[in-house]
């Protein structure tokens, strides 16, 4: 109340203020104005006089000559007029100016001095006279004709404005009183008063870190609280999750925990980490520049590292503003909002990116890594281009860590098979690592690339060859055992060549997953709400996410759909699947024809079973960020992973960690990484329609007993082998 009082009579004596200054400013102008009119009103009045009824005057009697004057003043609306000649010679034409005479004397000797006519007002009583005496000249003989006029008109006019402007200036305090109150009260004291609750709950952790700021002009605000609350409530999670470690001997990795563990193994040490793909990238997006994540379970699974550690990371420059972002030595700070670690960026040519990236890195060494049934192609200029990119990577990484005799050097990926040795060559005290996060086929599988030995030879320069399971290990190992004249150890999973000792070894790679996660505070989205920006309507939903690939099965998971609609028609207006697709290397052919194929077999098997507001399948074929699939992940009754083959497939463990409720089903391909560590989930052959099919209808029939003990014990192995346990014996195994 206070506050309201204090803002009302601010807002009072602000608005009187300014109407005073105004209403003098008028008034000044006003009486100025109206001062102007009279003066050139009375000088008309007095020429008209002197030529035309002075002559008559002065020839008439005494009387007759006061009789002519009044009539002379009435006609003209003056209240009298005097002929001065001089102090003994005065003629008065009304009695009512006699005691005006006094006080004209002195302005009638400057008037007749200087000979001009003079003007100006004079006060009797209450009563404003304008009097303007005008020189006039006989022979040698000057005097002077005052002329008398009533100006208390002029006084009464600048009262009203005084009185108009007061009521006009009383109402419009009142009024911007009571606007500002309400202002204030709804669109101030009202989000702040919210923002204060939100804070309040802050306390207890129970606030959606996601929401929305009360009001746009809060949202700096709320951008700053959101953070510390977050980092209030990660602090709480990792105390609580710190004093359950303790009391149950648990050894659950965390972002705390691995940056205290690289201190110790780094030692002062660079980490540089390397890939193809860089973890943000900037795009033009209207007048602005917008920061994206790009779809990758290369990114999904090293950002969180690279947050907790710090570090370097090298990639190539792909945003269309990536150069409008980085600085004079193409760094920049990431991640925008908290920046923990620097990316630096390498742009490629159009050959390069052509020929490196397109050409020999996913028409050749994908598919053959694959084996899913599409050819890997082989080309000499493609061969030319994926040395000559690996040498520039070398170079800039060479140059980061010119002054540094042991960096940490970390590669990812088929794009970089040639990185570990050209910087082994150079740094021979580096630790090198390379992971692989994709297959490594047999043998004779491998045998078909030209140039099997030169990658070989380039991998088997790191110090660690790091791939998702044992089975993949093996298939290395043999392939150098047939390839390569070296010593491969079994006992020890090694390679010797000359001085050079590499370990193969599988790290199971996973996602930023531990006990805080499952304290946070999940909002439950239902079908309908998610459903209904796309027109269609369903009360059960299955869940698939992807990038658009021929390696990720998505026909047969479609076929496997319309075999479970066939077998199942109960399930017919009730149950949608939503398939999420991010597009990929679509200018490569194969690529291009799979989004074909999956675009045709969707809209044919809606054209089959689709109504009026609901169809089987709504297939959404764009980037979304995490954030966008979180809420289909947490309301989705099972998530569908059916890869004809993969490394190791993070979208399953993404769903399981996404599971707070313990509930759901994961459908998983048996052909998966992920299929080793999950066995909780319902493990299908790609290739098997029936099976699949029966397997969705066990998916959306599982007791809720049944899916608790496997969500549970899935939740645990994502939790137990997240990325900073698979960072930590990555780096550990590096180091020793």
């Amino acid at each position: 109340m206070r506050l309201n009082l204090a803002l009302v009579v601010s807002v009072i004596i602000s608005v009187g203020i300014v109407s005073t200054v105004f209403t003098l400013y008028q008034i000044s102008n006003e009486r100025d104005k109206l001062t102007n009119e009279l003066e050139l009103k009375t000088g008309r009045i007095a020429a008209e006089f002197i030529d035309d009824d002075l002559p008559k005057l002065e020839k008439k009697r005494s009387k007759e000559s006061r009789f002519l004057s009044d009539s002379i003043a009435k006609k003209h609306h003056l209240l009298g007029l005097v002929v001065y000649y001089n102090t003994d010679s005065i003629l008065i034409c009304d009695s009512s100016v006699k005691s005006l005479i006094p006080k004209s004397i002195d302005y009638v000797s400057q008037s007749i001095t200087a000979n001009s006519p003079i003007g100006n007002t004079i006060s009797i009583g209450d009563t404003t006279v304008y009097q303007y005496i005008h020189p006039v000249t006989s022979g040698e003989t000057t005097y002077a004709v005052i002329f008398y006029s009533d100006a208390t008109y002029i006084d009464n006019i600048i009262g009203s404005i005084w009185f108009r402007n007061f009521l006009r200036w009383f109402f419009q305090a009142v009024a911007v009183s009571v606007v500002t109150v309400i202002i204030i009260r709804w669109g101030i004291y009202r989000p702040l008063q919210a923002i204060v609750e939100w804070v309040k709950a802050a306390r207890s952790g129970a606030v959606d870190t996601h929401s929305k700021p009360p009001a746009g002009f809060l949202a700096p605000l709320h951008k700053e609280i959101v953070g510390i609350t977050a980092a209030m409530q990660e602090a709480k999670a990792i105390a609580a999750e710190e004093a359950k470690l303790r009391t149950s001997s648990e050894a659950i990795w965390t972002a705390e925990r691995l940056k205290a563990e690289m201190k110790q193994l780094l030692q002062g040490r660079s980490l540089i980490v390397i890939s193809n793909r860089e973890p943000y990238m900037h795009v033009h997006s209207g007048k602005g520049i917008q920061c994206v994540v790009p779809a990758s379970g290369l990114i999904t699974a090293m950002e969180p590292i690279l947050n907790a550690c710090g570090g370097l990371w090298v990639a190539s420059g792909t945003g269309d503003a990536d150069k409008e972002t980085v600085d004079e030595h193409d760094k920049l700070q990431v991640p925008p909002e908290h920046p923990n670690y620097t990316l630096k960026r390498i742009w490629l040519t159009e050959p390069e990116e052509r020929h490196f990236y397109s050409g020999f890195s996913n028409e050749g060494l994908y598919p053959l890594c694959l084996i899913a049934h599409t050819r890997p192609v082989f080309r000499e200029i493609d061969w030319k281009y994926y040395r000559l990119v690996n040498e520039r990577f070398a170079k800039a990484v060479l140059a980061e860590v010119s002054d540094e005799e042991a960096p940490l050097i970390l590669i990812q990926d088929y794009h970089f098979a040639l990185l570990p040795e050209l910087i082994k060559k150079a740094k021979p005290k580096a630790k090198v690592a390379i992971f692989w996060h994709i297959p490594w086929p047999n043998p004779e599988s491998f045998g078909i690339c030209p140039w099997q030995k030169e990658i070989l030879q380039g991998m088997l320069g790191a110090d660690l060859i790091g791939f998702h399971t044992q089975y993949h290990c093996n298939h290395f190992l043999e392939t150098v055992n047939k390839t390569l004249e070296s010593r491969v150890s079994w006992d020890d999973f090694s390679v010797r060549r000359g001085e050079q000792i590499s370990y193969t070894r599988p790290f199971p790679i996973s996602i930023d997953f531990s006990i805080k996660d499952t304290q946070k505070a999940v909002s439950q989205a239902n079908p309908s709400e998610l459903l209904e920006p796309y027109g269609v309507s369903a009360g059960i939903l299955g869940i698939g996410v992807d990038r658009i690939d021929y390696a990720k099965g998505l026909p047969e998971k479609f076929l496997a759909l319309e075999r479970f609609l066939e077998k199942h028609p109960e399930f017919q207006n009730r149950f949608t699947f939503v398939q999420i697709g991010a597009p990929s290397r679509s200018n490569l052919k194969a690529y291009a024809d799979i989004v074909v194929r999956i675009e045709r077999e969707a809209e044919r098997i809606n054209n089959r079973f689709a109504t009026n507001r609901w169809k089987p399948i709504l297939l959404l074929m764009k980037h979304h960020s995490h954030e966008e699939i979180l809420p289909f992940y947490r309301t989705s009754q099972f998530c569908m992973v059916t890869s004809l083959h993969d490394g190791m497939n993070l979208v399953a463990k993404e769903y399981v960690a996404a599971r707070h409720e313990n509930d759901g089903v994961l459908i998983l391909s048996q052909f998966t990484g992920a299929a080793h560590e999950l066995q909780g989930a319902l493990a299908v052959n790609p290739y098997d329609i029936e099976k699949m099919a029966d397997a969705i209808y066990s998916a959306l029939t599982l007791p809720p007993q049944d899916q608790t003990t496997r969500m549970k014990s899935m939740r645990q192995a994502v939790m137990t082998h997240n990325i900073y346990y698979w960072a930590s014996q990555l780096l550990r195994t590096m180091v020793a």
